[in-house]
């Protein structure tokens, strides 16, 4: 008897989806449209960091909606979350977290496949692009609306000639929720 499907994809079997090879190819023509654009590969990557960020601030909301995930206890949990829930979710992998420090405030999140790379080769003078960074974006942007500050950066990329992606998540700072109004004692 098969064991019961974890919970990134009992949800990724139910989400509405697009065709992957347009999405992957969409996804390159916007970049290689900001590469025309800015002309400068660390403008390039600010933009798709920036605009991965607003996504992921309004991607939050889909994500907590179908997953019904109550909420995680500490940044471990969270970042459990996001590799094995959000990446199934959205991209249709499931990522792997590691490489944690002490205080559990600073992992890796390790991707073996990532779909918007397939038909992708970095030409020379791209070198410095983080043609992904779109995710370190919409990974943080998901984050501090669930009031995590966090810095994301890429440790490793197969565009790069690494053996896997790999995005370093380190918590700057838990932020407490405020809320609007005051409870009338």
């Amino acid at each position: 008897m098969a064991p019961p499907p974890r919970s990134g994809d009992a949800i990724f079997a139910n989400v509405d989806r697009v065709n992957a090879e347009l999405f992957t190819l969409t996804y390159g023509a916007i970049v290689r449209q900001l590469l025309t654009d800015l002309e400068e590969v660390d403008e390039v990557n600010k933009q798709l960091d920036q605009m991965g960020y607003n996504i992921g601030i309004r991607l939050i909301d889909e994500f907590l909606a179908k997953s019904n995930i109550s909420t995680c206890v500490d940044f471990k949990e969270t970042a459990e979350v996001i590799a094995k829930v959000g990446f199934k979710m959205f991209l249709g992998v499931t990522a792997s977290v590691s490489n944690w420090d002490p205080e559990g405030t600073t992992c890796s999140i390790i991707l073996e496949d990532n779909p918007l790379v397939d038909f992708v080769e970095l030409p020379d003078t791209c070198q410095g692009l983080y043609y992904c960074n779109i995710l370190s974006g919409v990974v943080r942007g998901a984050l501090e609306m669930v009031s995590m500050k966090t810095e994301i950066t890429w440790v490793r990329d197969m565009l790069r000639g690494d053996d896997a992606f790999e995005l370093r998540l380190k918590l700057l700072k838990q932020v407490p929720e405020e809320y609007p109004y005051k409870d009338d004692e």
